[in-house]
């Protein structure tokens, strides 16, 4: 199946979930996830219309970065994955978004680079809902302390809150994690931390989208679900 066949099955369902939670689709966005996907399939996805990029680790992002270069319409790269502070200089400038800013050491280093280059970087905070171990980010109740010391940094711009629900069999499963992480944003924003409201909420992947939809995703992570995944690719 084409990209452009799985995109429009996976817009029916975000249209259906849609509906059933009262929203509009144009509150939702799509990062298509191409860090298993080799330069065709992300050079397809572009032309399917999924401008918004995402991958996991510079080192397995740079090829495709430099190849699409040129592409029209240009792709907006969002970092998706836990980014070391030695490879802030390596993304930040050419990419939109981060989604995982998670420690105030990340944080500076976020900071110094986008004041260098006269930038101010859009940044969601992830918050390690489910409290798993194997997960990134901050813990709930660290939230409003952290977006605190960030609200003072100029290179940075908090665009919302990210998180990632535990890999389940069943979606419903998820829900509690995404509904949570929508309260955590209403509640940084009750609490006026930040000198702009945080929107933001990227939440939900391929097998539960659907579900983060209902509770309020902005911003869907899909990966296999539109691009597939190709075993050569790390």
């Amino acid at each position: 199946m084409s990209i452009r066949a799985r995109l429009d099955d996976v817009d029916r369902r975000i249209r259906e979930a849609c509906a059933r939670s009262g929203r509009r689709r144009e509150e939702i966005g799509i990062v298509a996830v191409t860090k298993y996907a080799g330069e065709a399939a992300a050079r397809e996805a572009l032309r399917a219309g999924l401008v918004h990029l995402g991958e996991n680790r510079w080192q397995d992002a740079a090829p495709k970065w430099r190849a699409l270069q040129d592409e029209q319409p240009q792709p907006v790269w969002h970092f998706i994955g836990s980014l070391q502070t030695n490879k802030v200089k390596d993304v930040v400038g050419k990419f939109a978004y981060i989604h995982s800013l998670d420690r105030l050491s990340l944080a500076q280093a976020i900071d110094k680079r986008a004041e260098q280059l006269g930038i101010r970087v859009p940044c969601f905070i992830q918050v390690n809902v489910s409290g798993e171990a194997s997960k990134h980010g901050l813990a709930p109740e660290d939230l409003i302390g952290f977006a605190r010391t960030v609200a003072d940094m100029r290179g940075i711009a908090v665009a919302g809150l990210m998180t990632m629900a535990p890999f389940v069999d069943d979606p419903e499963e998820a829900r509690p994690v995404f509904r949570a992480l929508r309260n955590l944003r209403d509640e940084l924003n009750s609490a006026a931390v930040l000198r702009e409201e945080a929107s933001g909420l990227s939440m939900g992947m391929s097998n539960d989208f659907e579900v983060a939809v209902e509770e309020g995703a902005t911003w869907l992570r899909l990966g296999t679900i539109l691009v597939g995944k190709e075993e050569a690719v790390s």
